[in-house]
């Protein structure tokens, strides 16, 4: 699966769009990044852009753009009312699927580096990827600001962590740093006043509310020995939230952002103003998604809703999704298209004919035609996402049946697994069609110099590699799938145990198929070593996945004819 990161570089001008256009027209120049939003604001004189992609591609976007605003920005003219010591002032990483924060890091600290190298733009590093404690707020790595930065690299205390300590007039500095995702989330409430909204937010809110003398709305504020306010915390970490109206809705809403999501997930957030606006006299109507947000966010919300119901959330994506923006009524004030709001969507790739958007009947067409793609690899793929399903399916008619209620959770479990392997197993029979394409590519490739036919050489030994880990993978997951089929043989509903027998026939076939698809692209490698290592593991895969077929189907036979 992809690995998916966004990247928020903030750009020191939010007035010139000339200006603006030539810095993102840079981020265009990078295949598979899209740009995703450009906020321009003449107040801040400051342009914040949202870019996505994989991490290699992205960064080389944010490098490209930190590169040209070098070159159109000039920071010893500038005015604005937003804290700036930068042309490209800061410039955060976020995490979006499948990369964790640690590997975030690294990107970010690879894009500093090679900032700091090749731009010779002094680079502070914050947040997640910061060397130093102290470095890890923004606002300490920015104080000063462009006016007291020449000093600030002048203290050895503040030497940048990538690139020159050297002031650059119209350049000054960047601050690169690896964030949580931010969610801007607005609550929607059936009042129009404002101080109701307000109130909600200042409950749930990391901040809180003043504390006050006596009475708790008009009373003195109490300070500290400092002469700070004192706050009484809201309910919620990482949450910032103010009650407003709304004059295009005719509601009040308690707007919030949620700075980290895997402290304070969007439905918690949720959950918890509906409770307290109810306590306040007021229900919650639904809510409102500003911007994107990760496929997780709607994922985790839709299981989280599940649960509280004591189902299976061994459901399809689209279906946890569709819970999702029922349960928070996303569609409470317009329409709520998927497509634009999670970021994982809008960057899929739709470019070229896909096996598993078609419908059966089209795969089934598209596989007896004369074309030599799909082959037996992609359908032992499909064979083995047809079995796990038939499990996860028997898995969940155990977790919904009457007398079981008390198992709901246990066959959850099993439903779930079943989901991510069907998933994995689906994209395998994409992945194999396209490996034999890499490899009917390679073959393409001229081959008239030595170089060339070096070139080609390497090209078609990758390719073969390729072609021989994808089926091995489908091997691998399949064979996985049958501790599913085994378990639902053994304790699911006994109505549905044919279901995990046909499920066991199609996760062997698939075992077997995909290990002839190893074989024969085995023959044209010449890395004689992974070849005795991916048969050998192979054959044993086979053999496990024959011996436990038997066992599932000696269970199933015993139960039909009991």
């Amino acid at each position: 699966m992809k690995q998916i990161i966004e990247c928020v570089p903030n750009f020191s001008e939010g007035r010139d769009m000339a200006v603006i256009q030539q810095i993102t027209d840079q981020i265009k120049t990078v295949e598979g990044v899209r740009l995703l939003d450009v906020d321009p604001g003449a107040a801040t004189n400051r342009t914040v852009v949202t870019i996505a992609g994989e991490p290699e591609e992205v960064i080389e976007a944010a490098f490209r753009a930190i590169k040209k605003a070098m070159e159109v920005i000039d920071m010893s003219k500038h005015t604005g009312a937003h804290p700036r010591f930068g042309a490209t002032d800061v410039c955060p990483l976020v995490p979006v699927s499948n990369i964790t924060m640690e590997e975030t890091v690294a990107y970010a600290h690879k894009l500093g580096e090679r900032t700091g190298r090749e731009l010779g733009i002094p680079v502070y590093c914050y947040e997640n990827a910061a060397t130093r404690p102290e470095r890890r707020n923004l606002a300490n790595c920015r104080s000063g600001e462009y006016e007291g930065l020449r000093k600030k690299l002048g203290d050895p205390e503040w030497k940048p962590d990538f690139g020159p300590a050297d002031f650059l007039p119209r350049t000054g500095a960047i601050a690169v740093g690896a964030r949580d995702f931010l969610v801007a989330y607005n609550v929607n409430l059936n009042t129009t006043s404002t101080r109701r909204a307000n109130a909600v937010a200042f409950d749930i809110r990391e901040k809180g509310r003043p504390m006050r003398e006596g009475n708790p709305v008009t009373g003195k504020i109490v300070k500290d020995e400092k002469g700070n306010p004192v706050n009484i915390p809201g309910s919620l970490k990482e949450c910032k939230a103010i009650g407003w109206f709304i004059e295009e809705y005719g509601i009040a809403q308690v707007s919030i952002n949620l700075t980290n999501v895997s402290i304070t997930p969007v439905h918690i957030a949720f959950e918890e103003a509906s409770k307290k606006a109810m306590e306040r006299g007021m229900r919650v109507t639904g809510s409102e998604l500003v911007g994107l947000a990760p496929l997780k966010v709607f994922t985790d919300t839709g299981k989280y809703f599940l649960k509280k119901q004591n189902r299976s959330v061994g459901v399809p994506e689209s279906e946890l999704i569709k819970i999702a923006v029922k349960s928070l009524g996303l569609d409470d004030l317009k329409p709520f298209n998927p497509e634009e709001k999670i970021i994982e969507y809008v960057l899929r790739d739709r470019s070229g004919k896909k096996l598993m958007d078609m419908s059966c009947a089209a795969f089934a067409d598209e596989t007896s035609s004369e074309s030599p793609a799909p082959g037996g690899g992609s359908i032992s793929a499909y064979m083995g996402a047809l079995g796990v399903s038939l499990g996860t399916m028997v898995a969940n008619l155990s977790s919904h049946k009457p007398g079981w209620d008390e198992r709901w959770e246990e066959f959850s479990v099993w439903a779930e697994k079943g989901q991510m392997l069907k998933d994995e197993l689906l994209h395998l029979v994409d992945e194999d069609t396209r490996a034999f394409n890499m490899i009917m590519d390679a073959f393409g490739l001229p081959k008239g110099s030595d170089e060339e036919k070096a070139a080609r050489t390497e090209a078609i030994q990758q390719a073969t590699r390729y072609a021989i880990e994808i089926p091995f993978r489908v091997m691998q997951k399949s064979f996985e799938t049958m501790e599913i089929l085994k378990a639902m043989a053994e304790t699911g509903n006994p109505n549905s145990v044919s279901d995990a027998g046909v499920g066991a026939l199609a996760a062997r076939s698939a075992v077997m198929g995909a290990f002839l698809n190893v074989k024969i692209n085995a023959s044209g490698l010449s890395d004689k070593t992974f070849v005795e290592s991916v048969l050998k593991q192979g054959a044993e895969i086979e053999k496990n996945a024959r011996k436990t077929e038997e066992e599932i189907l000696a269970i199933v036979n015993t139960k039909i004819s009991a």
